[in-house]
């Protein structure tokens, strides 16, 4: 080796001692990542791909969209599948590329696969952030395997990306790290010549303290060891001989200068979250339904998901007791669509407190539930044919419409007359409760029952 290589090869040493550890301790290999056993398992896409036998396979997956939370590994598992796999690698950020740069990188795959017989993993991250226009710019070479197209996105990908690109891909789900793949990824860098070299120690309770300040994310874990690390050792290189020094939960709170909320917009917590938020409206608590809305809003929880729960509560809890909340949540949800954040915030608050505080009933709710049962258990039985079109003469011969009660011909819009299957004759799914409009509704129903059925 020259001198000049030996320079070169130092300078970049130097170098990527110098980038983040987060960075420094991404995994090379498959069986290298920690956590998500459950996609990387024997016969997974990712692990077939990562296989440098699926380069010309035509089973071999094309497209792959990894949906979960951030710092779980999503760019990490593209890199890996690229490098294992001897494959070219591309990235784009949908946050700064626009159709131009896609359509540069993909002539660029197409062109190394074609000189070179060297496919292409072009990776996009946040690919919910993509217009329509760039995502169907990438359809015609996905379909064409092009490349291997690797997206990864935190919001679902029902909701974020165009169908013909979403039918095309194989979703790979994943979860949030558990408390001891971060352990392990905490141990392996304080030791690693990658990492921290064994330069420093850690006490049991100080990853505690990471663990629970991360909430999940292996990112996140390794910025808060890094700066912890430089806080224990003053960013000074131990002398040869001296202890090591020790990073203690004290030195991990002082270097978190903001309270982290723990909320996993893809587990557990983001269940329970929204559970709460749904049930403290429905139990009229809009001091509780506020709270667990800050606390989604603050966690980066996308609006518009949080405005679609806000209107099926205004359909499931509030219903008929005041069924002009549900306008005001559909209103609501159009405006955060229009608006954004952080003013969102405002229109969504709006109507968590107006679901909270509206009368309650569930009993639209309970009717349509009770109707599917029966449907479902087949009793339907036939339309009767008072109450059937009668577009031809062929058949008005044979009954349909004859003997149908105008409603509006008799008193108060209401014919006596039954509309129900004679095999439901009587059945009422529909039971309005006293509060809110439906007080008003319930005695009129009675009326309206009993000039239905009058002729029974």
């Amino acid at each position: 080796m020259s001198d000049t290589d030996l320079f070169d090869a130092s300078a970049a040493a130097d170098e990527t001692m110098t980038r983040p550890l987060a960075v420094r301790m991404r995994p090379n290999t498959v069986d290298e990542v920690v956590g998500q056993s459950q996609v990387l398992g024997e016969g997974s896409p990712l692990r077939r791909l990562a296989n440098p036998a699926s380069k010309g396979s035509l089973t071999a997956p094309s497209s792959v969209i990894l949906f979960g939370p951030p710092g779980v590994g999503k760019t990490t598992l593209a890199y890996i599948v690229a490098k294992q796999s001897g494959r070219a690698f591309e990235e784009l950020s949908a946050v700064t590329s626009g159709v131009k740069d896609v359509r540069d990188v993909l002539s660029r795959a197409r062109h190394r696969l074609v000189s070179q017989g060297k496919e292409t993993v072009l990776f996009i991250d946040e690919v919910h952030r993509f217009s329509k226009s760039q995502q169907d710019a990438l359809l015609p070479s996905v379909e064409n395997r092009d490349v291997t197209f690797i997206a990864a996105t935190t919001e679902n990908p029902s909701f974020s990306v165009i169908k013909p690109l979403l039918s095309r891909s194989v979703v790979v789900k994943l979860e949030s790290l558990e408390p001891d793949d971060l352990k392990t990824l905490i141990l392996r860098a304080v030791e690693d010549p990658r990492g921290l070299k064994g330069e420093v120690r850690i006490d049991d309770d100080a990853v505690d303290e990471i663990i629970r300040l991360a909430g999940g994310d292996a990112r996140k874990t390794l910025t808060i060891l890094e700066a912890a690390a430089g806080a224990a050792t003053g960013d000074q290189t131990r002398k040869k001989g001296a202890r090591r020094p020790v990073i203690t939960p004290d030195i991990v709170s002082k270097v978190m200068d903001v309270a982290t909320v723990r909320y996993d917009k893809d587990g557990d917590d983001h269940y329970d979250v929204i559970s709460a938020f749904i049930k403290s409206m429905r139990g009229s608590d809009p001091d509780a339904a506020i709270h667990y809305l800050a606390r989604m809003l603050r966690a980066g929880e996308d609006p518009r998901f949080i405005a679609r729960r806000i209107m099926i509560a205004a359909a499931e809890e509030v219903g008929m007791a005041a069924p002009q909340i549900l306008q005001v949540t559909v209103a609501a949800a159009q405006a955060v669509a229009m608006i954004g954040m952080p003013e969102a915030r405002i229109i969504l608050a709006e109507a968590t407190i107006a679901v909270a505080t509206a009368p309650k009933s569930n009993a639209s709710y309970n009717a349509i539930n009770a109707a599917l049962a029966d449907v479902d258990a087949g009793l339907i039985g036939q339309v009767p044919l008072y109450l059937r079109n009668a577009p031809t003469k062929l058949m008005k011969e044979w009954g349909n419409h004859e003997g149908y009660k105008y409603a509006h011909d008799w008193p108060g819009a209401v014919a006596p007359q039954e509309y129900l299957p004679e095999e439901l004759r009587g059945k009422e799914y529909y039971h309005p409760n006293d509060r809110g409009y439906e007080h008003e509704v319930k005695p009129r129903l009675e009326k309206i029952r009993k000039i239905l059925h009058e002729g029974e």
